[in-house]
């Protein structure tokens, strides 16, 4: 599974022209899912997500997690992270989860957030997504359960 998470002022995600996600102070998640991961892995980077220090502190340092600062989180599937471009000039997506399984995965990451008292928004899976964000710092962090 992989995410890259981008620290920001605010964030949105329409579908079709409707705001079906809409976030302040935060996190976004671009979230990867492969055919290997499981639920283990999905609990471990939500809880690895929520918990990451990279809000800044009264002295400016990267001391505080979404929980200290009570942030939002905003968090889209998109399975093109799974892309391996090692060959030609084509990404292959082989190792991308089948789309149920992958639904599956994402919403029980999403499902853990929730219930750590986090106020999360998604995207709509499988949709055609416009994703607006104001990134905060700038602060973008990539992280992969493979790793």
């Amino acid at each position: 599974m992989k995410a890259v998470i981008q620290r920001v002022s605010k964030a949105s995600v329409k579908v079709e022209q409707t705001i079906v996600g809409n976030i302040k102070t935060g996190l976004v998640v671009l979230l990867g899912i492969g055919h290997n991961d499981t639920e283990k892995d999905a609990g471990y980077l939500a809880d690895k997500i929520i918990n990451l220090r990279i809000f800044e502190d009264d002295n400016g340092k990267m001391n505080k997690s979404l929980l200290n600062v009570k942030g939002d989180l905003l968090v889209i599937s998109q399975f093109t992270l799974m892309g391996d471009c090692r060959k030609g000039r084509r990404p292959s997506f082989i190792k991308a989860a089948p789309p149920e399984m992958a639904n599956r995965l994402y919403q029980y990451f999403v499902n853990q957030t929730k219930t750590k008292g986090v106020k999360t928004e998604t995207g709509k899976f499988q949709a055609l997504m416009d994703v607006s964000l104001v990134n905060n710092g700038p602060v973008t962090i990539s992280l992969d359960t493979e790793a």
